[in-house]
């Protein structure tokens, strides 16, 4: 038996009257879904405990099988460990967003105009995130270079406590009331106004302005954590598993999980990724010895953040052309398989960041022709069926049983 999550982040959300009250999952094109709805146990999974944001840190830490309240300690530590960053049980880590900030003169009168920076590519942001360094590194800080615009900054012998938002929470709000605030907070958002002075006419800038695209003219401090450590997948679960995703965050998670992140070329982790890549390398995996597969794919929740229906829908249909291309590898090559298929949280439009809202999901197996009543794989369908787990750890352990 062979095992596949397909992880679409942020792929729920809410109705939108402007489109008939539907959502983005139910106005993608689905057909994979829609074929094996009936044959499937469909319901909804609480994957955001009570106390925790609902960031993709820890709802993707609960699909994957661990609860949070027990291994959680941060996103940037997961980030940390993609990137390489050997940590000690005294670092305090926190993530560096390159981000887009109004002109203003005063900093807290700037608006969070693009938490993304435009998306910036990985060789312009390592040229500023060096700029950065030269000016940054001093004890106890060391700047650390991420992809596109993610990064990380390890405070030596840190203190956690500290109250920081992240970027994609407050687009197009005035920054004031959410700069780092507690104990040596003035460190950071000293570090972020300083920040502005070298990157502003950087050379990169000059040219991603001239371009026409949004400059990287500051850092954003904010997902502060400490050293995780998680149990092996294969130790809590006796399955060989894999990971893929353009993601540091989950990378991260499958480093720490002690499974094998597979790579996969062309992936950027949003509308425009790799999705056939992503889904032969998923069946690669499988068909040569793994047993199961976590597909994560950032572009519906990419999309949510920006408010883009038509590529958030775009991306929801891709994230069904995964499911099927690994379904149908795996059945041509005479495998029977349990299919796994959620978002980590919502995403809603409205929104433009993540709620804590119960997600729907899909759990399929290729030797059952029973569902449980649904005709559909929606969020309304989801909740009609009446199963549902309020604590998305508990789903693992589900979908890996073999009768």
């Amino acid at each position: 038996m062979k095992y596949v999550v397909i992880l679409g982040d942020g792929m729920a959300g809410y109705p939108m009257p402007e489109y008939g009250g539907k959502t983005c999952l139910q106005l993608a094109d689905t057909p994979f879904f829609d074929l094996i709805a009936d044959k499937s146990e469909i319901g909804t999974l609480r994957t955001v405990p009570d106390g925790f944001a609902p960031g993709s840190d820890v709802a993707n830490l609960s699909v994957m099988g661990y609860d949070p309240a027990r291994f959680y300690t941060g996103r940037s530590p997961l980030e940390a460990a993609s990137i390489g960053i050997p940590l000690k049980d005294t670092d305090v880590t926190l993530r560096c967003n390159l981000v887009t900030l109004s002109d203003e003169e005063d900093y807290a009168d700037k608006t969070m105009l693009d938490y993304s920076a435009g998306e910036i590519s990985t060789e312009e942001a390592r040229q500023l995130i060096g700029a950065l360094k030269a000016e940054f590194d001093r004890p106890p800080f060391t700047l650390y270079a991420g992809i596109s615009y993610r990064h990380c900054l390890v405070v030596d012998h840190g203190n956690t406590g500290h109250l920081l938002t992240p970027p994609h929470d407050i687009s197009d709000k005035k920054i004031g009331q959410y700069l780092p605030k507690g104990e040596g907070a003035e460190a950071f958002l000293d570090m972020m106004k300083r920040s502005q002075a070298i990157l502003t006419d950087h050379p990169v800038n000059r040219a991603r302005k001239a371009a026409g695209k949004n400059p990287a003219n500051s850092v954003w401090f904010w997902g502060e954590g400490t050293k995780p450590r998680l149990r092996p997948f294969a130790e809590l679960y006796g399955k060989k598993g894999g990971v893929i995703s353009a993601v540091d965050l989950v990378k991260g998670l499958g480093i720490l999980a002690d499974m094998r992140v597979i790579d996969v070329p062309d992936i950027t982790g949003n509308w425009d990724t790799n999705f056939r890549g992503k889904a032969n390398a998923a069946a690669d995996a499988l068909l040569s010895g793994l047993d199961f597969v976590y597909v994560h794919m950032e572009a519906p929740d990419e999309c949510g953040h920006h408010g883009d229906v038509e590529k958030k829908v775009y991306s929801i249909s891709q994230v069904d052309g995964v499911a099927k291309t690994v379904a149908d590898r795996l059945c041509a090559a005479g495998e029977e398989f349990s299919m796994l298929v959620l978002p980590d949280h919502p995403t809603p439009i409205a929104r433009k960041t993540h709620t804590s809202d119960p997600v729907p999901f899909l759990l399929y197996r290729s030797a059952k022709s029973e569902g449980n009543g649904a005709a559909v794989y929606d969020e309304e369908s989801a909740k009609k069926t009446g199963l549902s787990f309020a604590h998305g750890y508990e789903l693992m352990s589900r979908f890996l049983q073999e009768d």
